[in-house]
């Protein structure tokens, strides 16, 4: 791997303008709008990995998106090592919110990322992480230290559930068959202080509808006479956290796993400044559940949040009126233990008993996952803290994520093997929200850190 440097650095102009030409399609998932955007993108990541130096390449077809798929096997007998990702965005609404146009990427210097960092819809989440994947690849296989065996599985629904991937793994297990997973759809602590995640959350995914009068109402004729269906979502809502913000669903807690004082001690040594962290959101105090630190808050303990909520007039001027119908999305981030499907049961239950006369009520599930947590002492673990240090000059910090990658935990039940989660993204890079950006100095610094991981799980494994 000596030559990693110098390799990267003889291809970094062309490493960004492949990224960048990525970039530039609007693959969102969740927007039939886009379903070619999201179909060319397939097929540029299969052709993508054909020039990385996969012998064998396939588009496979779904009942959504396809997945695909490549490998490259040099020998039986040597270590597998099967890399996920996702090609597919988020929406990048609100649009002017943004400072350039989300899928007209551009790169921009910033305090964090003096060398620059590449601003567009996708650029850390996942598409930007997922490529260095494949340019560790062509490294490897250009220069003849390809050390095992790898399949490549890039899906294009992650941002809307992953739902065909999982009957995809379960129907092609042998296919898939591997010593350990490898993803890079998370984040480090600092560009000085890296980290390997450890553990994710799972997600639940409702919207609900209120409903109350057969049409809408002038709210000057039938305010105050007639249920608001916003209103009584509103308190429906605000009903779901007590004065502590303790969510107040039954059950909800049951199964939560109560971290130890010691776990809870380890987790605290990693690097935060609260101040710091106020400053980059331009907040004056942090929120959340009592008796637990920002980072515990985030990461380690369940939570409910209103994503998206509607209804009524929203346009300019006034429109007096009481709406017929209000609606929202909420999820649920879930810590491990907790079962996504019967926490959506326990939501939908209790928020059906909550519903005042007046109004009805319906809850539709869309999504969800189980959490997920990899052990610190696995080979797969092991080779990537010893690729961290042997590129960034110190060992990675165990840490769990708030985030959730629901197909992880069902990665492990089908195929039987650990993921292990080398992010390269920042806290500060904005996924998910107007103006994600990913730096130029983390993109080329997973491209020179993956590679090693795949030499030392190759020499622990055998």
């Amino acid at each position: 791997m000596s030559n990693i440097q110098s390799y990267i650095t003889n291809h970094k102009d062309r490493f960004l303008n492949e990224l960048i030409e990525l970039l530039k399609i609007p693959s969102i998932s969740a927007d039939t709008a886009y379903k070619d955007d999201v179909l060319k993108t397939a097929d540029i990541i299969k052709n993508s990995l054909v020039k990385a130096g996969c012998e064998h390449v396939e588009i496979c077809q779904t009942d959504g998106y396809p997945i695909v798929y490549g490998e490259k096997i040099i020998d039986p007998n040597l270590p597998t090592v099967l890399v996920y990702g996702h090609y597919d965005v988020q929406p990048p609404d609100p649009l002017d919110l943004w400072d350039s146009p989300p899928f007209e990427p551009v790169i921009k210097n910033t305090e964090l990322h003096p060398e620059g960092a590449i601003f567009a819809r996708g650029a850390c989440d996942d598409k930007g992480q997922m490529y260095m994947h494949v340019k560790a690849m062509e490294f490897m296989t250009t220069q003849g230290k390809l050390p095992c065996n790898v399949k490549f599985m890039i899906e294009g629904e992650e941002e809307v559930g992953s739902v065909n991937l999982s009957h995809y793994v379960k129907a092609n297990r042998e296919k898939l068959k591997n010593d350990v997973i490898l993803i890079s759809d998370t984040g480090m602590i600092a560009k000085d202080v890296p980290s390997i995640t450890t553990g994710l959350r799972g997600l639940s995914y409702v919207e609900v509808e209120v409903t109350g009068p057969n049409r809408d109402l002038h709210s000057g004729l039938y305010g105050g006479a007639v249920a608001n269906p916003i209103n009584v979502l509103t308190k429906m809502i605000a009903s779901l956290h007590d004065e502590n913000n303790h969510i107040t669903i039954p059950g909800f807690y049951d199964k939560v796993e109560n971290l130890s004082d010691i776990e809870r001690a380890e987790m605290a040594k990693a690097p935060f400044s609260l101040e710091d962290y106020k400053k980059a959101l331009d907040i004056d105090a942090v929120y959340g559940e009592e008796g637990y630190s920002t980072n515990e808050r985030n990461s380690i303990r369940p939570t409910l949040d209103v994503n998206g909520i509607w209804g009524g007039y929203t346009g300019e001027g006034a429109k007096t009126v009481i709406a017929s119908k209000a609606y929202a999305k909420i999820s649920m981030r879930l810590v491990p233990n907790q079962d996504w499907e019967e926490i959506t049961e326990l939501f939908k239950s209790h928020f059906e008993t909550i519903t005042p006369k007046g109004v009805t009520v319906k809850v539709t599930p869309h999504h969800g996952g189980q959490g997920y947590v990899t052990p610190i002492d696995s080979i797969g673990y092991k080779a990537a803290s010893k690729a961290y240090e042997k590129t960034f000059g110190k060992t990675p910090i165990p840490q769990r994520s708030g985030g959730s990658i629901p197909i992880v935990a069902l990665f492990e039940e089908e195929l039987k093997s650990k993921t292990i989660l080398m992010g390269f993204g920042l806290d500060s890079d904005a996924i998910h929200s107007p103006n994600e950006h990913f730096g130029i100095w983390n993109y080329l610094k997973g491209i020179e850190t993956i590679p090693y991981f795949y030499k030392y799980f190759t020499e622990l494994k055998t």
